[in-house]
């Protein structure tokens, strides 16, 4: 058995090890996308959900050699929110050897007790729209850029070590120019007719910081309560995303429904997949990531739906009938080929919608997993 020992990161060096471990980790992986280390460092030491929650990292270590990483967080608000007493572990990668796992987070573990939690779950990002959720189906296929990928062996070590299944979120992968099913074309119309809905422009709405807000607010509202887990975005975490994605989205790719008063009802954000170019880019932007990147930009054969809903009044009216609609004249336009639906919650009954679809099919299945850590 090998003498692993824990290393605190504290220092840049210690941070870049974190950051390049999985890359070693699934050098000859080919499903494997990595992140670009430039954001990864945003997003451990200096983004807006960093700063609110308790944080820290570790690396197992055999030896000089990194063998393994975990991040612990706490999230205030989550667990204010929701009144639990809960930690959360991501960032969890590790060579295939039970000792290293159960140091890892049985030191994250450790270090939630000392903070006053009872229990843990995971892997999770601070917030809602970062990587969570460890692979148990799909191993086969490439995901898509904001999500996990891992060696089946992850879950055979958590399951060992005491955690068990909280919930699944599910992807499908459908074709993209297939024919709307004509009931929901019909319903689409009528909807729209009926309750006086119309489209607004995306590429309008990025120029104007105070709509930006307003998306952003109707986001929160469209999540919180109907999807488990979820952290509303805090002002300066609007500001970041905003800042991060809002400049790659246009009409051409995505879709905003209106109300009557010109309040958002209902909205899909997509834009082409980028992950074989971040494969490229091997988690770097130069000297040549941003071309792989930029050029994927422009190929609309595989499209990613980043994030589609509806704001509480307008859920279960029927209005995801014209947001599926509306995307499918657009795909149709651009000549999309194949989608890939964001990660929904297995109980979310929009997860159903898949199945209308004729040619559709379970893409990859990623799984939540909690841990009581026995503290009263």
């Amino acid at each position: 058995m090998a003498d692993y020992s824990i290393k605190e990161v504290r220092t840049g060096r210690d941070l870049r090890m974190f950051i390049e471990f999985p890359d070693h980790l699934y050098r000859n992986c080919p499903q494997y996308v990595p992140a670009l280390h430039s954001d990864q460092k945003k997003s451990l030491t200096d983004c807006a959900s960093a700063r609110y929650c308790n944080h820290k990292m570790w690396l197992a270590m055999d030896g000089d050699k990194v063998v393994g990483r975990i991040h612990g967080m706490i999230n205030p608000r989550y667990n204010d929110i929701y009144g639990t007493r809960r930690a959360r572990f991501g960032w969890f990668d590790v060579i295939e050897d039970m000792d290293a796992a159960k140091l890892l987070l049985g030191t994250a573990e450790d270090w939630a007790r000392e903070n006053g939690m009872n229990e843990i779950h995971g892997p999770l990002f601070y917030n809602t729209l970062g990587k969570q959720g460890m692979l148990v189906e799909g191993f086969e296929n490439i995901p898509v850029f904001n999500t996990y990928y891992n060696y089946p062996y992850y879950n055979d070590f958590v399951s060992a070590l005491g955690y068990e299944k909280e919930f699944d979120w599910l992807e499908h992968k459908m074709s993209a120019d297939q024919d709307i099913p004509e009931k929901m074309t019909r319903m689409a119309s009528l909807l729209m007719e009926r309750y006086g809905l119309h489209e607004g422009n995306l590429d309008d709405l990025k120029k104007d910081k105070a709509k930006v807000h307003e998306f952003f607010k109707a986001y929160n509202e469209s999540f919180l309560g109907a999807v488990r887990n979820f952290v509303p975005f805090t002002p300066e975490e609007i500001e970041e995303e905003a800042a991060s994605f809002m400049p790659y989205v246009s009409n051409r790719t995505s879709v905003l429904i209106l109300d009557s008063d010109d309040n958002l009802a209902a909205f899909a954000i997509t834009i082409p997949d980028i992950s074989k170019a971040l494969q490229k880019a091997g988690g770097r932007l130069f000297p040549f990531g941003w071309y792989h990147i930029l050029k994927s930009l422009r190929n609309y054969t595989l499209m990613d739906l980043m994030i589609n809903g509806a704001v509480p009044r307008w859920q279960n009216t029927g209005i995801s009938a014209i947001l599926h609609s509306k995307m499918s004249e657009r795909y149709r336009a651009i000549g999309a080929k194949w989608a890939l639906s964001n990660p929904q919650i297995e109980t979310n009954i929009a997860v159903n919608v898949w199945a209308k679809y004729g040619v559709s099919e379970l893409y990859m299945r990623r799984r939540c997993y909690v841990k009581n850590l026995g503290v009263i």
